[in-house]
């Protein structure tokens, strides 16, 4: 791969974060990823018996997850969380055209063979599975459980109006506000949640890879990444043996209890799920409540 022009968030924009004592890991040698920084969270023994691999979505970071990490740390578990390309503390390639679905899902397959991650307890949401519901059955013999909240996978089929709002408003927004954003979506943020979500983004040159999750969506039967998301489907449906826990955010205008329930239909042996009254798209910023239910139904 040429070189790829990146930036990289100055790490003075980290300082101070909310709840978050989680020390910053890097990883530069990615297959095909040479010289691009990848950062994760990673917590926990590196011999558990159970690894959560947490994966964020639009316009998010691993910050996502700090209420949920510390609740899989105490039940014994490895936590890794990281931060696509692009978002947090992660580099972001400054073209547009870099991104594409498979830039990003073989970055990640490459991030889990690195690490080696093995009994897998995959933690998804928006486009953390759209992508990340893609990788088990490349690799299944890594997975044993999955945890999914507000997402789908895309299949080329025609979207609802409410992303279709949602495509266009970042679309005219090249320099979306993230922070305020966030605010809007989850009025429980504090005013240093909401800074911490606009950390990683100094100004509109850094987020490239923020802009380009929308259009990626696969609202069109040709586009790129609709065959790998079949692909998965019927490895959810049809081969997938392992326990499976869901939270939905309630009040999600894109993703909420209707797609929800589709996707658990989707998914072999997916019990009914929990419904977070209060909760819209973000669900893991009601994330201690889920994870402690997911633990305690996993440990059933």
């Amino acid at each position: 791969m040429p070189a790829i022009l990146k930036l990289r968030t100055p790490e003075e924009r980290f300082l101070n974060l909310p709840n978050w004592p989680f020390e910053p890991n890097y990883v530069d040698d990615l297959p095909g990823y040479e010289g691009l920084q990848v950062h994760y969270v990673d917590e926990g023994p590196r011999d558990a018996k159970h690894t959560y691999l947490c994966l964020h979505g639009q316009p998010t970071w691993s910050f996502l997850y700090r209420k949920m990490i510390p609740v899989f740390v105490e039940s014994g578990a490895r936590v890794v969380a990281p931060d696509w390309l692009g978002f947090g503390r992660s580099d972001k390639p400054i073209s547009d055209d870099v991104y594409t679905f498979h830039f990003h899902r073989n970055m990640m397959l490459a991030f889990i063979e690195r690490l080696d991650l093995t009994n897998i307890t995959l933690v998804v949401q928006d486009w953390g599975g759209l992508l990340g519901l893609t990788i088990p059955h490349e690799m299944p013999e890594r997975f044993e459980r999955l945890l999914i909240m507000n997402t789908v996978l895309a299949t080329g089929k025609s979207p609802s109006q409410a992303f279709l709002d949602w495509r266009a408003y970042v679309e005219a927004n090249p320099d979306m506000k993230v922070g305020p954003l966030m605010k809007r979506a989850t009025p429980i943020l504090c005013e240093a949640e909401v800074a911490a979500y606009d950390a990683p983004f100094p100004d509109m040159t850094h987020k490239a890879g923020m802009r380009r999750f929308p259009p990626m969506v696969m609202v069109e039967p040709d586009m790129e990444g609709v065959q790998t998301s079949k692909r998965a489907m019927k490895f959810w449906q049809e081969e997938w043996t392992g326990q499976s826990f869901m939270a939905i955010g309630a009040q999600d205008p894109v993703l909420g209890p209707p797609v929800m329930e589709k996707m658990r239909q989707l998914i072999a042996g997916c019990p009914e799920p929990m419904v977070v009254e209060n909760a819209g798209h973000f669900v893991q910023e009601w994330g201690k409540e889920v994870a402690e239910a997911a633990v305690a139904a996993f440990s059933k």
